[in-house]
């Protein structure tokens, strides 16, 4: 993140530095980096041309520039030097150009005329356009008398308005007595001109109240012309007629218009009956998107005109009896607008440039050159500047030859005037991009490696990384023009340190930079889609692979949202487990590994089930509801009533009202309220200046009908706005200015067409007056020109035009931060150990922070170290205590050592001066660990150790401790013996040892203050060479080898007895036992043939599975048959899989013939196998 928005500032920055590559150069005054450098003056903002004044207000007629010196201002009026000193009602705002006129007293007509803002300093003068200053007038009526008009039906009429000329003029409008407006049609309709006109008249057209308005928008007054009468007669059968023109009149007509204006064309005729009117282009077709004809087909109209506009349109009028054309040839003008505007240039001595006016018009543009504002003609002359035509061309620049041009494109429809500098400068290159940057990026992504950069010539720029001495070119290495170099796929081989260079002719500059390429984030074991019983758990895998450096964070989605707020749902490392599911948690979780630079992300579908549905009744939605209509209706309310549609089985909780607006907001539809399912009526509050169009929607258990048709339109008439814009808030972004925001109304908030916004402002407990400027479209205005770090009031009421909203309530903000001017004093430091410091500073006054106070910053090093054998300087750090402290911690700093430091105070802007550089030392300390401790000499019984002295001694060694113990096989440890060693031996042998045994060795070194951290090392002594021998000699022995053959020789004869045993097995008499406990559920055994009585069970008498029954039916019982009772005194014992436990080995016979005969019992599954 940190290096997109490096790469950003730093992009910016150099555009506004290059101007000549980009589309308006403004050279940077950031006193950090360029304070030296020279600007001409530069208009930054100025009052339009054509300024209708209101002439119940102050006049203010803007004029602002920036420059480097700051620029002086003046102004001419009508043409002449206006002396604003000798006018006691005109004054200039500090640092600005900018004129407030106080009228109080005064006519507003007095100060009518042609102004002119010069801008200027040493380097040139940019100049303003004319600012044409009117009085905007809104007169009364003339006094007239209007005698009633008598008319036969089936008559054309016209009643004229003809109202006062007004500036700007007025807006035009028909209405009643009871202030409604007049319905109008394609038989009855009001022109351009503002004439209501008449087709032909009915007997209902009679009436008294027929009266024109005119309302004046700039003053936002209305004035009323006297009523007109109206009688229709009635004399007989009325004739039908022909379609005639009334406007415009003939069979063909021209008209001009100039490009980028609206044309309308208007064709009102008069027939009986009305004749229908038909718009057609002869020379082509309407342009799409920017046509409309209104007001009843009478005016066609085109906005944003073109050059295609041209050519010749037709207007149709027909009725029943005939049809008539009149045929409209429109020209199209303009006034002169840009090709190309000139562009500031920035230009080393002995550079070429050139500046390029051009602009187009109907007529062709004439265009005019003009430096410092005077005529170029009448300017000194330089061998080294050609005017052609539109294109001032500069050979050779030398030093002291900036000035602003101006360049002035006009024809008899209009002018454009604009200014463009050249600023000749001399400077060495300077790299604007931060030093030591660290840019990271995601494996094949491609990297930017930025290198801002400023000079006069403009710097060439050169890549090399690490400590290659070739330049980066060609693949895989793209070098922009604004100097950043890109890889377009980073590999692993790419990281590294860049060096960015910048070299013109005078000098050379170069930048550092790191490049860091990672692994990227993925998934390696995606969630899979799981159907679940309801009340069961479910888990989710989600296994991530992902750079080691990179900090993940795993995040669990449920249909795009966030997951439920219930403990069912249990986020682990790499999983997601939910509890106890319900119908709720079906849906699709989404799993996303999300670090720094990327992430990844797989999903899942959950599907949950009944465990065993049964059928339901079937509920459905409800129908949409009919016949909605609209009754009361009045100006700010109106009652809706429908019809509900089908509930099908479901009762319907409430209906849900819904709208939309034509007007503002077509096509979307909102949530206005909801009333309970009993009401079929809903009482509606409405907005002004809303075309509101209405419909239902029924909701119940099952969910929401589809909507109601849409109701009629219901259009609320405009009003004054009842809100102001909210969130206004002000604050500076330089020093020397206000910026004032707000979050702008809504259409339906607005109330009104014309919505404009009254942004007023005024010094805290300085001024009295309010400053204002009306504007509109814009959410902000910058106040230029206030004082630093001034406390503001502002306030933002709304405006259309039908009035003015409340009263805007009052906020305060602060104009713009500068630097800090003063550093803070008193500072004192008290070394509370070897390793921590606190430091005091007396807090510098409020006024001179210029901003708000953010904190202090302490900046401290270590100088050197007081010890001879660790010289270095460690590099500057600071830390920040937040607020207005005036104490604070140093911690971590090295035992042993001088540390030099500053404070420095900052706000918003930055820091301010730093204090002195005081010093302080810090006591010893413990030492560092040993440098190493190795082992270079191992005897049969002794061990010899080496080691090296703590890089970090934080002070005088007073000594090493040794200490050493054994480690027998099991890892098990002995005891410790400790041996103290003086600071100045750096080995020591250890005597009289056990051979062949593995020591553990722990060491450290101490100062005064105690005994440092322990270093560890193992070591075995060598082993006694005797020993092995004697081991081989005993397994060469004959004994030996006798022994072990005769054991081997016993456990092979034990291993055969065994084997027999097992498989002959023992004969012992059972029958008597068997006979003493027969079961009563099992019949007597024959004697005869050893088979069962009269157990009739035939399913019993099959014979299972691997059984030798013959097919008698019959079991003969072999002599070696034995009862299991009666083996181990009658408790049979069986595992869990029906074998017997225990060492009886009979004959198969019995238990295949219990498998064969025995019935399920309990008894018998005891007695039998």
């Amino acid at each position: 993140m940190e290096r997109t928005r490096t790469r950003a500032g730093a992009a910016v920055f150099l555009m506004l530095i290059l101007g000549h590559l980009g589309n308006a150069l403004e050279v940077p005054l950031d006193p950090k980096v360029l304070e030296e450098l020279a600007q001409p003056p530069t208009i930054t903002q100025q009052s339009p041309k054509d300024y209708i004044i209101d002439p119940r207000e102050n006049i203010v007629i803007h004029c602002e520039a920036k420059g480097k010196p700051h620029p002086s201002f003046s102004w001419t009026r009508n043409g002449t030097h206006f002396d604003i000193d000798q006018d006691p009602k005109v004054t200039m705002r500090p640092r600005s150009g900018t004129l407030v006129v106080d009228i109080s007293g005064e006519k507003a007509e007095t100060f009518e005329g042609v102004y002119q803002c010069t801008a200027r300093n040493k380097h040139g003068a940019a100049v303003s356009n004319n600012i044409v200053i009117r009085q905007s007038r809104s007169p009364l009526w003339s006094k007239e008398r209007n005698e009633p008009i008598r008319v036969q039906e089936g008559e054309a009429l016209v009643l004229h308005c003809r109202p006062p000329a007004g500036l700007p003029p007025p807006i035009i409008f028909w209405m009643d007595v009871n202030f409604q407006r007049l319905p109008q049609s394609s038989r009855v309709f009001q022109a351009l001109n503002g004439d209501l006109y008449f087709s032909n008249v009915l007997k209902e057209d009679s009436r008294n109240d027929y009266i024109c308005y005119a309302r004046f928008p700039h003053t936002q007054t209305i004035q009323q012309k006297q009523p007109i009468t109206l009688l229709v007669l009635n004399h007989g059968s009325v004739e039908e007629r022909k379609p005639t023109f009334l406007i415009p009149s003939g069979s063909s007509s021209s008209k001009m218009v100039l490009r980028g204006q609206v044309l309308e064309l208007e064709c009102i005729t008069e027939g009986l009956p009305t004749p229908e009117v038909s718009w057609s282009k002869l020379s082509g077709e309407f342009p799409d998107k920017r046509t409309s004809i209104v007001t009843f087909q009478k005016i066609l109209r085109i906005v944003n005109v073109s050059d295609a506009d041209a050519g010749e349109y037709r207007c149709t009028a027909h009725n029943r009896l005939a049809s008539i054309h009149h045929t409209i040839r429109v020209t199209v003008k303009a006034a002169p607008y840009w090709i190309t505007t000139p562009r500031n240039l920035v230009l080393a001595p002995r550079e070429k440039g050139q500046l390029i006016c051009r602009a187009s018009g109907t007529p062709k543009p004439n265009i005019n050159w003009a430096m410092n504002g005077i005529p170029i003609e009448n300017s000194p002359e330089d061998s080294n500047r050609k005017v052609e035509g539109d294109t001032i061309i500069f050979e050779e620049v030398q030093t002291g030859s900036s000035a602003v041009y101006q360049c002035n494109a006009s024809n008899e429809y209009g002018y454009l005037l604009s200014n463009a500098f050249v600023n000749v400068l001399s400077e060495t290159p300077r790299v604007l991009t931060p030093a030591n940057q660290v840019y990271q990026v995601i494996r094949n992504n491609h990297a930017l490696l930025d290198c801002s950069s400023f000079g006069s010539p403009i710097p060439k720029i050169t890549w090399f990384k690490d400590s290659q001495s070739s330049t980066l070119e060609g693949d895989p290495y793209l070098l922009h023009e604004n100097g950043t170099l890109e890889i377009n796929v980073a590999q692993a081989l790419n990281s590294g340190k860049y060096i960015c260079v910048a070299r013109n002719t005078l000098g050379i500059a170069e930048n550092h930079v790191y490049l860091e390429v990672k692994e990227p984030t993925r998934i390696l074991k995606q969630p899979k889609y799981k159907v679940a019983q309801r009340n069961m758990n479910v888990v989710f895998e989600c296994k991530v692979k992902h750079d080691p450096t990179l900090i993940p964070i795993m995040i669990w989605l449920k249909d795009n949202g966030e997951l439920p707020d219930d403990e069912r749902f249990l986020v682990d490392s790499d999983s997601l487990t939910i509890t106890d599911v319900t119908e709720n948690d079906a849906g699709t979780y989404t799993c996303i590994m999300n670090t720094t630079l990327d992430h990844d992300s797989a999903s899942a579908e959950l599907t949950v089930v009944e465990a065993a549905p049964t059928p339901a009744v079937i509920y459905e939605q409800p129908d949409p509801p009919t016949d909605l209509e609209l009754t009361d209706m009045k100006p700010r309310s109106v009652q809706l009533t429908w019809i509900p549609g089908d509930e099908h089985k479901s009762l319907i909780h409430k209906f849900v009202i819904q709208y939309t607006d034509s007007l503002h907001d077509h096509g979307h539809w909102h949530n206005l309220t909801h009333v309970p399912g009993s009401k079929t009526t809903a009482h509606l509050e409405l907005s002004p200046y809303v075309h509101y169009s209405f419909r239902v929607l029924a909701l119940n258990a099952v969910g929401l009908s589809d909507p109601s048709n849409p109701s009629h339109m219901y259009k609320t008439n405009p009003a004054a706005p009842d809100e102001n814009p909210s969130g206004v808030k002000g604050f500076g972004t330089e020093r020397d200015n206000l910026m004032i925001l707000w979050k702008p109304l809504s259409g339906l908030q607005a109330n009104g067409p014309g919505l404009q916004y009254k942004v007023m402002w005024r010094q805290k407990d300085v001024d009295k007056n309010w400053t204002s400027v009306t504007v509109a479209n814009v959410s902000k205005f910058m106040v230029s020109g206030t004082p630093t770090f001034t406390p503001y009031e502002v306030k933002v009421q709304a405006i259309n035009n039908n009035g003015i909203g409340p009263d805007p309530a009052v906020v305060t903000g602060h104009s713009g931060e500068d630097l800090p001017v003063q550093a803070p004093d008193s500072v004192q430091v008290l070394v509370l150990n070897s390793t921590l410091a606190e430091v005091h500073w007396e807090p510098v006054p409020p006024k001179t922070v210029r901003g708000h106070l953010k904190g202090y910053k302490v900046y401290y090093w270590r100088e050197r170290s007081l010890h001879k054998h660790n010289p270095h300087r460690v590099e500057q750090q600071f830390l920040s205590f937040s607020g207005n402290k005036s104490h604070g911690m140093l911690p971590g700093l090295q035992p042993y050592s001088l540390y030099l430091f500053n404070i420095r105070v900052y706000n918003g802007k930055g820091e301010g001066p730093a204090s002195s550089n005081l010093q302080f030392e810090t006591p010893e300390g413990v030492p560092g660990p040993p440098s190493f401790l190795r082992i270079t000499n191992s005897n049969l019984n002794n061990l010899t150790l080496e080691w090296g002295p703590p890089n970090d001694r934080n002070g005088h060694l007073t000594g090493y401790i040794l200490k050493y113990q054994q480690v027998n096989n099991s890892n098990e440890l002995g005891p410790i013996e400790e041996l103290a060693l003086p600071a100045n031996k750096t080995s020591v042998t250890l005597p009289n040892l056990k051979y062949s045994t593995r020591y553990k060795f722990y060491f450290n070194a101490k100062t005064g203050q105690g005994a440092g951290p322990v270093i560890t090392e193992e070591a075995i002594t060598i082993m006694d060479e005797a020993m092995p021998s004697r081991q081989a000699d005993i397994a060469t022995q004959g004994w030996f080898i006798g022994l072990m053959c005769a054991i081997a020789l016993l456990i092979l004869v034990l291993l055969i007895i065994c084997f027999i045993k097992r498989n002959k097995g023992g004969k012992y008499p059972v029958k008597e036992k068997e006979d003493a406990h027969t079961d009563p559920e099992f019949q007597p055994m024959k004697e005869d043939d050893c088979t069962f009585g009269e157990y009739s069970d035939t399913e019993d008498h099959k014979p299972l599975k691997g059984s030798r029954t013959p097919s008698n039916g019959t079991v003969h019982r072999d002599s070696s048959d034995e009862s299991l009772v009666d083996y181990g005194g009658g408790d049979g014992q069986f595992n869990e899989d029906g074998s017997f436990i225990g060492q009886y080995s009979g004959k198969s016979s019995i238990r295949e013939t219990a498998e064969a005969h025995s019935p399920v019992n309990t008894t018998a599954m005891n007695s039998f196998v």
